[in-house]
């Protein structure tokens, strides 16, 4: 199991966590921001005007620095090292995944245990034309995102293939 993973996501996933990271970066940033208002606006009786010597006028300014800096991360550092770290192989007996910025996973599925392979595609993915495969086990689903459509359809049969094998074996 010590063999090199060879198998890279396309280079187009990440534009695609670009923009689903980005979305999630606002919508938490906004949110916290807009309570953050509304609670000013109800402790001032509807009149607020913003002011750094006002506490929740702070609390303002660090969301918004918070969310700026998140949004640079996630646009620019994070897609990239998350695209180096992310690899998966696979041999006659097992598949194997590799991820993780921070905290590494690699995880290796027997293809005994196996019990389904699947390929999806949502919006996001459809747009930038790419999809995923899914294995499922018994202890859960694990997901290579980020292949190209026809290398999505020959990971999953292949997948499917050596999981068929390994059963018929048994």
């Amino acid at each position: 199991m010590a063999e090199t993973l060879s198998g890279k996501l396309d280079p187009r996933m990440k534009n695609v966590w670009r923009l689903t990271d980005s979305l999630s970066v606002l919508g938490v940033g906004g949110g916290v921001g807009a309570l953050q208002l509304a609670v000013a606006l109800v402790a001032n009786n509807g009149a607020f005007a913003f002011s750094l010597a006002d506490p929740l006028g702070i609390l303002l300014f660090i969301d918004a620095v918070v969310t700026l800096a998140a949004l640079v991360a996630v646009l620019t550092a994070i897609p990239a090292v998350r695209y180096a770290r992310w690899r998966y192989g696979i041999s006659n007996e097992y598949l194997q995944i590799e991820r993780g910025i921070i905290w590494r996973h690699h995880t290796v599925i027997p293809f005994i245990r196996v019990q389904d392979t699947d390929t999806k595609q949502g919006p996001v993915l459809r747009v930038f034309k790419l999809a995923s495969v899914t294995v499922s086990t018994a202890a859960g689903a694990h997901e290579i995102p980020g292949l190209t459509v026809p290398e999505a359809e020959d990971l999953r049969q292949r997948t499917a293939e050596l999981a068929r094998l390994a059963h018929e074996d048994v």
